[in-house]
């Protein structure tokens, strides 16, 4: 109950971030389907356990205000009237190329298809590992854009690859903000590594039993993985805090927990 407004006052930072990342997946409470979702960046991390997947726990996580910065995301329609531009993940994107020589794998346009645009969303995804200028990246992000580009304009008769191309060239607005910055990725793997661990934790523990339950966990959840980012040691900091709450009960837990704390660099 202490820590319960955190999440809001970590949201207010999150909207403000350059790059945002967001996603979620299937998490039960008191027997009922329902979702956790994450907000995060490299700074922070923010869970909700709603019952609902609805775009409304999207807006309520971005506000309704115009944001800075872009939003990193799968394909889910619940973030499509996001405020700020959105970058879709290339990861899916990827899977869902490769699926196509899965499907139709005596189809040599779709071979020829898949084995000339795979490489490429490959190789935009790596482009930020390999430690190049700013000016080198973009010039080598834009000849990797003109080469996705021409493979999805080129003419094709299987209905597959018509498809996949129509996608790129009707949501080319969400698919290549990674060009302009090596600061915005071609994937949301940060976010999807980070939900990682509840998947396991929903394996284990079938879900939270209440309302109150997964309430709890939301607050904990936000707390202790945005103080893993921050500090070196977040059970330390944590209890740090907790002390001197004991000793002050009106001090402010936020600025107990975070004075201005910074990403830990690795």
């Amino acid at each position: 109950r202490r820590l319960k407004d955190l999440p809001e006052q970590l949201l207010l930072e999150y909207r403000q971030a350059p790059v945002k990342h967001a996603d979620e997946t299937g998490w039960r409470n008191n027997g009922g389907n329902g979702y956790a979702w994450l907000f995060c960046t490299p700074d922070l991390s923010v869970f909700r356990f709603r019952p609902t997947r609805a775009a409304s726990v999207a807006r309520e996580a971005l506000g309704p205000k115009r944001l800075r910065g872009v939003l990193v995301v799968d394909r889910y329609a619940g973030y499509n009237k996001a405020p700020c531009p959105i970058q879709y993940c290339y990861a899916h994107l990827l899977r869902d190329v490769q699926d196509l020589e899965k499907n139709f794998p005596d189809q040599p346009e779709v071979r020829a298809f898949v084995a000339t645009l795979a490489p490429l969303l490959a190789a935009a995804m790596g482009l930020r590992g390999q430690g190049l200028s700013r000016r080198a990246f973009r010039r080598q992000a834009a000849a990797l854009k003109r080469r996705i580009v021409a493979v999805v304009n080129r003419s094709a008769s299987h209905p597959a690859v018509q498809h996949m191309q129509d996608l790129f060239r009707q949501k080319a607005d969400r698919l290549y903000h990674w060009t302009r910055d090596p600061a915005i990725p071609a994937e949301n793997n940060l976010a999807e590594r980070e939900l990682r661990p509840l998947v396991i934790a929903r394996k284990v523990s079938f879900g939270s039993q209440s309302d109150r339950g997964a309430a709890t966990r939301e607050t904990l959840m936000t707390v202790l993985h945005t103080l893993r980012k921050r500090v070196p040691d977040p059970a330390a900091a944590f209890k740090a805090a907790l002390d001197q709450l004991a000793q002050d009960p009106d001090a402010d837990p936020f600025t107990l927990l975070f004075p201005k704390t910074r990403p830990k660099r690795t």
